[in-house]
C-alpha cells in the first residue's frame, strides 16, 4: 500500500505562482513515475504532467512553458511548479503514483495509486 499526501493548493490571482508538492510512503514498492492530473468541473480528469524515475518528463500542451514537473527520489517527493497560472487553470489536482511491488510473492506487480487531490483556483 502507497500513500500520497499533497500539499500547496490555494486561491491566486491570475498571472501568480503555486507549488504542488506530493510526498509517497509506504513499503516494499518502487516508483516507476510520478504525476499530476486535474479536473474542473463538468470536465474529465486530464493529465497535467509526468516525470519517470529516470527524469523523463511530458506535458499537457495547455501547460507547457508555464508548468514545471520535478522529483526528488530520495524523498519520494514529486513538486509541480506553476507559474503564470490563468484561470482556465482552475481545478482539483491529483497526483499519481505508479509503482510496482518490489518484493515477496507479488514482486513486479503494477499499482496506480490517487492522493486525495488539492484544489487549485485562479481568479481573473
Amino acid at each position: 500500500q502507497v500513500q500520497l499526501v499533497e500539499s500547496g493548493g490555494g486561491l491566486v490571482q491570475s498571472g501568480e505562482s503555486l507549488r504542488l508538492s506530493c510526498a509517497a510512503s509506504g513499503s516494499r514498492f518502487s516508483i516507476n513515475a510520478m504525476g499530476w492530473y486535474r479536473q474542473a468541473p463538468g470536465n474529465q480528469r486530464e493529465l497535467v504532467a509526468r516525470i519517470t524515475s529516470g527524469g523523463s518528463t511530458n506535458y499537457a500542451d495547455s501547460v507547457k512553458g508555464r508548468f514545471t514537473i520535478s522529483r526528488d527520489n530520495a524523498r519520494s517527493t514529486v513538486y509541480l511548479q506553476m507559474n503564470s497560472l490563468k484561470p482556465e487553470d482552475t481545478a482539483v489536482y491529483y497526483c499519481n503514483a505508479e509503482t510496482s511491488v518490489s518484493s515477496g510473492w507479488a514482486i513486479g506487480k503494477e499499482y496506480d495509486y490517487w492522493g486525495q487531490g488539492t484544489q487549485v483556483t485562479v481568479s481573473s
